[in-house]
């Protein structure tokens, strides 16, 4: 966790800007709330012309939209911080102004989640968690690279 999925209008992110899109995103989890970088996923859904409305009428200008799902647990100040920085992460990598990112965080508890086949930890329990995973799983986790 988190798992960030970014929606935009077909065609409006090449693929090297989601690429730094979704580093960045990563990042910022990473650098806000302390969680490895391991635990956040970042997808992609490209909305087809004619399939996305605001105010019931088809949109006719650049929009993104990112809903984040996060392990819940956190003070309302980090969640704040998080929000902003995850708007400034997307604005920059899709080259448009903050007032065209709509950014969403929903909270899930963390036993109500499941990653690599194992319930996850609540936040700050990473390292505890990790190391009693059996070494198999530890290694998938640790594939994505290192914790930080």
């Amino acid at each position: 966790m988190p798992t960030y999925t970014v929606l935009a209008p077909a065609g409006q992110l090449s693929g090297q800007q989601k690429r730094t899109i979704a580093e960045n995103l990563t990042r910022t989890h990473n650098q806000i709330t302390g969680a490895p970088l391991f635990f956040a996923q970042v997808v992609f859904v490209d909305i087809a012309d004619g399939n996305w409305f605001m105010g019931g009428t088809p949109l006719e200008s650049d929009q993104i939209y990112i809903h984040g799902h996060i392990r819940g647990g956190r003070s309302a100040e980090m969640k704040r911080k998080l929000v902003l920085g995850l708007r400034d992460a997307l604005a920059k990598g899709a080259a448009l102004p903050t007032s065209r990112v709509w950014t969403y965080i929903v909270e899930l508890p963390p036993a109500h989640m499941v990653e690599f086949g194992h319930v996850l930890p609540e936040p700050g329990e990473e390292a505890t968690w990790l190391a009693g995973l059996p070494p198999e799983d530890r290694a998938l986790i640790e594939s994505f690279g290192p914790p930080r």
